[in-house]
């Protein structure tokens, strides 16, 4: 919900934008534009590792197979498609991605509901109902890190900036957001059904997070087949997505589109590579999701500050040294609170992951926002500080609190008629922000 709020704000500053980090290029500068490319290109790269990774496990984990060579075919075919069509061919499968989710949705229900048979001796036993330490860490740490982690997602702000109108975007959203809160309560009850069903842990223990599938494996093999191809579709239609996502981001970030369209292919071909090399070795999904969202919790509080109006004396160089603060504030809570540097060094990559029966990670999340805006004040401290003194040494005028130009109203608001279509909208004129 939180792009339906937040989207038409940045659609008004940004007119002419269609990803978050032009409206940053427009507020911050350039410098505070790439930082945030970079940070978003991360995101997406941690993402398709995440996809593929998680695809080679179901396979395994349903099949017996290795999954490597479906992990190969999905990146062949994606990349053919998605370097001749672009993101319209992304948008064309988002529908396939959705039809296959509702699908795979009624069809586990159905046959998990008829064929799982519950060991009622295993629901005390596993301990899945009583209050626990990470239970109550979860309800910070899953808002912080969803919320955050999504400003880095490219592709729901080229939804965000395609649509219509304001209402438009309301609607979707509001549906999507329903849609996914029941896909949510289902898929995280497969958990429990495969705890005590004994489904998971398995024999050989396997990852929590392939549970559904588990789950799935214990139900006739006919139902197995269609699952499989059912994920395979879906993983296909989401890994799209991230190529288009990247590949869009550097092409308007780092080369303001003046790349032509063969070079953008390219682009989509070389990032293939390191993204399987990376997947083949890194088998815990959750830690690679961790990773990105400890990182977006440390970059975009200070940049959201910048939304508002009456915070113009905010510039890039407060958001870049936030975030990069915040990341190291994560860095000396974990050197603190172990006793140890290196075990600080490892609290940055999470790697006792969320169950380490500690505060660990709790504290990393809320450290890394908080050291943030810390970080990003003192940097708004020392920048204020340096240009006082820059004017009373060159005998200037001491502007650093003045309303910078792009802050003003340069354009009115677009006219619509009664069913919201857009009669005109003029253009505001592009005046870069400031960095410093």
């Amino acid at each position: 919900m939180v792009f339906a709020f937040l989207g038409p704000i940045i659609r008004k500053k940004a007119p002419d934008g269609f990803i978050l980090t032009e409206w940053t290029r427009q507020r911050y500068g350039v410098p505070a534009a790439i930082w945030l490319s970079i940070l978003t290109l991360i995101t997406i790269f941690l993402y398709m590792v995440s996809e593929l990774s998680a695809l080679q496990q179901i396979i395994t984990s349903l099949t017996g197979l290795n999954g490597l060579p479906v992990v190969i075919v999905e990146c062949a075919v994606t990349t053919i498609y998605t370097s001749l069509g672009g993101f319209r061919v992304s948008f064309i499968t988002d529908n396939v991605q959705g039809a296959m989710v509702v699908g795979l949705i009624i069809l586990g229900v159905i046959t998990v509901g008829v064929e799982t048979k519950i060991d009622r001796s295993l629901i005390d036993s596993s301990g899945l109902l009583d209050a626990s330490l990470l239970g109550w860490q979860l309800i910070y740490i899953l808002p912080v890190a969803v919320l955050t982690n999504d400003f880095f997602l490219s592709g729901f702000w080229m939804r965000t900036f395609a649509s219509r109108t304001d209402r438009d975007l309301m609607i979707g959203v509001s549906i999507a957001t329903v849609a996914v809160l029941c896909i949510l309560v289902l898929i995280g009850s497969t958990g429990l059904l495969a705890a005590w069903s004994g489904a998971w842990p398995g024999d050989p223990p396997q990852e929590g997070d392939i549970s559904f599938f588990l789950l799935l494996n214990q139900l006739p093999s006919w139902v197995v087949g269609i699952v499989l191809v059912m994920v395979v579709a879906l993983s296909t239609s989401a890994f799209d997505s991230f190529q288009s996502s990247m590949v869009s981001t550097m092409s308007n970030d780092f080369f303001r589109n003046r790349l032509g369209v063969w070079w953008v292919r390219a682009g989509v071909v070389v990032i293939i590579f390191p993204v399987v090399v990376v997947a083949l070795k890194t088998p815990d999904i959750l830690q690679i999701f961790l990773i990105s969202d400890l990182v977006s919790a440390a970059a975009i509080p200070v940049l959201v500050i910048g939304l508002s109006d009456r915070c113009w004396w905010w510039r890039g160089f407060e958001v870049v040294v936030g975030g990069l603060g915040g990341i190291l504030t994560v860095f000396i809570f974990g050197t603190i609170y172990y006793g140890d540097a290196r075990q600080g060094a490892n609290l940055l990559l999470l790697e006792n992951g969320l169950y380490g029966n500690d505060w660990s990670a709790f504290g990393a999340f809320v450290a890394a926002p908080i050291g943030g805006l810390l970080w990003g004040f003192a940097a708004l401290a020392c920048r204020l500080a340096c240009q006082f003194a820059y004017a009373k040494i060159t005998h200037s005028r001491f502007d650093a609190f003045d309303r910078p130009a792009h802050s003003l109203p340069v354009a009115p608001p677009p006219r619509y008629t009664d069913d919201d279509v857009v009669l005109d909208e003029e253009r505001a004129k592009v005046i870069p922000g400031k960095f410093f």
